[in-house]
This record gives structure tokens, sequence and C-alpha cells, in this order.
């Protein structure tokens, strides 16, 4: 029996951390990951060697590896002292040293992902070092992604430059053959909406016949969706893009523990209300579940419960 073919696109841990569940499954998994990252030890080399930041991609493929925990922990070892090298992890390394022997940043994906027995297609947005912008509320521009949120404002639109970034033939082919299509979990602005700003990426999904759902970011996310309801999610997603493509909206019904709530108000993060009626104004079919676990004082998504929700919507 083939198996379905499953295609997720985001960015930053969430998305680390649902393809983590989604690899125990007996499915075909692509992961499409955002490039627009410009902080940390994957700014430094975006600027230095002029390649797409890696640290995004290298997080995708430490989830879907299948190696020997040590040598998933060696891969994402961050050097913490010696000059030049302080703050840099190993995996992004490779990453840049794969693209200079390969000359190009997807082959290095590429290879990496067969030297760490990768389950499934690991491919950048674009093969090219992209920026993001954000325009807000007031009129001002912000460049660089690790500057939106900064910024505390309200976010109008955010774009790309350049403007058309050349998708990979690879990634076209993946969506056109997926049968279920996921968005996020991530920062919205962020790690979400920049894959859907590359022009064929987007048309490709909309004109995809697989299932489109969004999975609903539990918390806000200060200076990015502040005071934004699940709806206002999917309505920002449809700004960028100009068209409803989504089918269904996967949120969490869980209950989020007072001490929990109140440790993310200190850093100015409220639970996603879910706005049941609006979301059904947008035409979706809205998937309600229990999808935490709680961790040390964070919220995460647990990532079996998530693939198994995602799993049965095929």
């Amino acid at each position: 029996m083939k198996k379905a073919n499953i295609v997720v696109i985001g960015g930053g841990t969430g998305l680390s951390v649902l393809l983590r569940g989604l690899k125990t499954f007996p499915v075909d998994i692509t992961a499409v990951v955002t490039v627009a990252d410009d902080g940390g030890s994957s700014g430094r080399l975006r600027k230095e060697l002029k390649i797409p930041p890696p640290g995004d991609v290298r997080n995708v493929l430490a989830a879907l590896s299948e190696v020997e925990p040590l040598v998933e922990k060696l891969f994402q070892h961050r050097f913490e002292n010696g000059h030049g090298l302080s703050g840099h992890s190993l995996g992004n390394l490779l990453l840049a040293g794969m693209t200079s022997i390969t000359g190009d940043f997807a082959r290095g994906v590429q290879e990496i992902s067969r030297v760490l027995n990768v389950k499934g297609k690991v491919l950048p947005a674009a093969n090219e070092e992209i920026i993001l912008h954000a325009e807000l509320e007031d009129g001002t521009f912000v460049e660089g992604e690790s500057n939106i949120p900064l910024a505390n404002k309200q976010i109008r639109r955010v774009f790309l430059e350049p403007e058309n970034p050349e998708p990979l033939p690879d990634t076209l082919m993946a969506i056109e053959q997926a049968d279920l299509i996921v968005l996020g979990p991530g920062s919205l602005y962020t790690s979400v909406i920049p894959n859907l700003l590359v022009p064929q990426i987007a048309n490709v999904i909309k004109e995809s016949k697989a299932t489109k759902v969004y999975i609903c970011n539990v918390m806000t996310q200060p200076g990015e969706t502040d005071n934004f309801t699940a709806a206002d999610h999917v309505q920002a997603i449809y700004n960028h893009v100009s068209d409803k493509f989504l089918d269904a909206i996967l949120v969490n019904r869980q209950p989020i523990p007072f001490s929990y709530a109140q440790r993310y108000a200190k850093e100015g993060a409220k639970v996603v209300v879910v706005d049941m009626m609006r979301l059904h104004h947008l035409g979706l079919r809205v998937v309600s579940e229990e999808i935490l676990y709680f961790d040390n004082y964070y919220l995460r998504h647990d990532s079996i419960k998530l693939s198994q929700r995602l799993i049965s919507m095929l």
C-alpha cells in the first residue's frame, strides 16, 4: 500500500516538535523549512558566507534523523568558547561546509540528510539568502527576522527581499503530490508566513487537492501576535496570500494550569482565544483536541497526539 504523503511547512521549534512525532508513523514526510532567520550562529554564517541560514534546517534534520542519540547531540552541540567558534553549533558549521563542497545549499542539506539517516525530505523554502522585512501598523519598516518581534508593534505585513525567490522544483513537486499539507505550529510572521511568500509555493498549495490544515499556536507571541485570536492567525495568513485556502484548523482545548499562564503572562503572552464563530465564518473545520504536555513551566505540543490527530485527517 502506498504511504500517505504529508508536507509540513514552517520553521522554529514547533516544526521540529511535530516532526519528531510524525516520523514514528508510516508516512512519507517532506518538511519545507523557512530560511529567513538572521540571528545568532545562523545570522553570522549567513553574513560571512552568503548562504541561507542553516539553523531551522539543522533542527529539522535533527528531529527527523534516525541515528544514535550521541550523534544527534553532536550535531546539535553549540560551542561555548573559542575565538570565532563561540556560539556556533556544529550542525550549522557542517551545513555551511557541505554547501561549500557541493556549491549549493539544498544539495548540502540533501547530503547531510544521508549522513544523518533522515526519515523524509528536508527542503529549504528557497535556495538563496532572503531577508524578511515587516511593515508595521504605524507605517514604519523593520528589516530582519530577529528584529521584527523586538519592535513590539502591530505588524501590518511581512515581505521578502528579493521579492520572488525561486523555490526548489522538489518542493513544488512534494506539495503537488501531498495528501495532507500542514502549516505550523510556529511563529506566525517569522516562521509560517515567510514560506508562503515564495510566490510559486503559495500557488501550488492553493491548487493542491490535499487537505490543508493550520496548527494554531496555543499562546500569543509578544511583539508578533499580541492579543491575537485563532481567527486572527488565519486572517493574517489569508492577508498575505489573498485567498482562503485552508480546510481545517487544529486548536488546543486542554486547560492551561494557572502557574503556567502566570509564567507566560510575565513575558506578555496569553492563551490564544478560539473564536469558533469567526473560524466557521472563514469556512474552516475546527478540530479541537488536548494536544499539550507541560515541560518545565513551558507549554509544548505533544508530538505524538498531534501527529495522530493529523494522520486521522488523511
